[in-house]
């Protein structure tokens, strides 16, 4: 018999995927990462409430359960990158990171240890293999689909990871719990960044780092100054809203230069670009990619993907370019690539 370890978040999500897996015979282990507590105040996950609910479930489809202490590889991989990017100009995809060092390395390290061949999660995407790779494709629920920030997987990881809820609609999931009574059936999705609750990141910045960032100029892309910005951390490409300086006409970020401590602010039309630069590739579909070929590509969670010829510097690095430009492009962003449902690979947008 199989063995697997459940990622379980307390949600109702991980849960049924908990159900799923135990009733397709394997053998189950529960287990919630606990992350933020320790370096956080504030936290919309790993609560006390969440570990509760997790070990309830745990209990009623009859299974061992354990809570694992991940949070100093939390820290360093995933808060610490997160400050990190953005002290850097960067706009950075957390849940990303968090996919790549934590659930798919770290608990697969710990499924492991507990003698399991596989690692279950919650997530909406789906996992199948072709005869020579492991490939990865979008949920059929594409109003949940999560491939966008799964496509750091490696073939090793893709081989020992169970997506069972790939298949399902989010509604299907939900009348599951309700039918086996989980304590969490009704449960909301969460919305914000685990460790960033009401959105405010750069007050968690701030109090993590202790740190102040100066104020600076807006300055406009011929370099004159058209206001005081109130430190560089507090804006993001695209953004008009707060910017707090009186201007003639609607202005939106469109860069920022760390090293005079610049906000540039742009018309709208001026933030659309064709080309980008993407570097730590990695390759699901491909073991070595076409120098050349055509894909379309999606530079953020929730964007409809977008025709674009990609041309492959070397395995790590490419450069892709729109068939039509793509507003406020952003360093630190993820840029995945697709081929109809099935994800070919994504990068670090530079």
């Amino acid at each position: 018999m199989s063995k697997a370890l459940i990622a379980m978040s307390g949600g109702v999500d991980s849960s049924v995927a908990a159900h799923l897996v135990y009733n397709d015979g394997y053998d189950c282990i529960g287990g919630t990462m606990k992350l933020i507590n320790k370096h956080s105040t504030e936290s919309s996950c790993c609560t006390s409430d969440d570990i509760e609910d997790a070990r309830s479930v745990a209990e009623k489809i009859g299974m061992p359960y354990h809570v694992f202490d991940f949070q100093d590889d939390f820290k360093e991989k995933v808060i610490d990158k997160f400050i990190d990017c953005y002290e850097k100009g960067g706009t950075p995809n957390p849940c990303v990171y968090c996919n790549r060092y934590l659930k798919f390395e770290k608990l697969l390290d710990k499924a492991k240890e507990l003698g399991c061949d596989y690692v279950a999660t919650g997530h909406y995407a789906q996992i199948e293999f072709n005869g020579e790779r492991y490939i990865l494709k979008k949920a059929v629920d594409t109003a949940k689909d999560q491939s966008y920030f799964l496509y750091s997987l490696t073939q090793e990881q893709l081989k020992h990871t169970l997506l069972p809820l790939g298949a399902l609609t989010k509604e299907d999931a939900r009348k599951i719990a309700e039918e086996n009574g989980f304590v969490n059936s009704r449960k909301k999705d969460s919305q914000d960044i685990c460790f960033v609750p009401n959105g405010d990141y750069v007050s968690v910045i701030k109090n993590i780092t202790g740190k102040t960032y100066p104020d600076g100029n807006f300055v406009d892309r011929e370099g004159k100054v058209l206001g005081r910005h109130k430190g560089i951390i507090n804006y993001t490409i695209g953004q008009r809203k707060g910017l707090g300086v009186a201007l003639q006409e609607p202005m939106y970020v469109c860069d920022k230069c760390i090293k005079d401590n610049t906000v540039v602010l742009a018309r709208n039309e001026e933030l659309y670009m064709k080309t980008l630069q993407a570097t730590d590739f990695n390759w699901i579909l491909y073991e070595n990619p076409p120098q050349e070929f055509r894909a379309k590509a999606r530079i953020r969670y929730r964007q409809e993907e977008q025709w674009a010829t990609v041309r492959v510097i070397d395995n790590k690095n490419v450069s892709i370019e729109f068939d039509e430009p793509q507003r406020a492009i952003a360093k630190g962003q993820a840029v995945v690539l697709y081929q109809d449902a099935t994800v070919i690979g994504g990068g670090t947008i530079v």
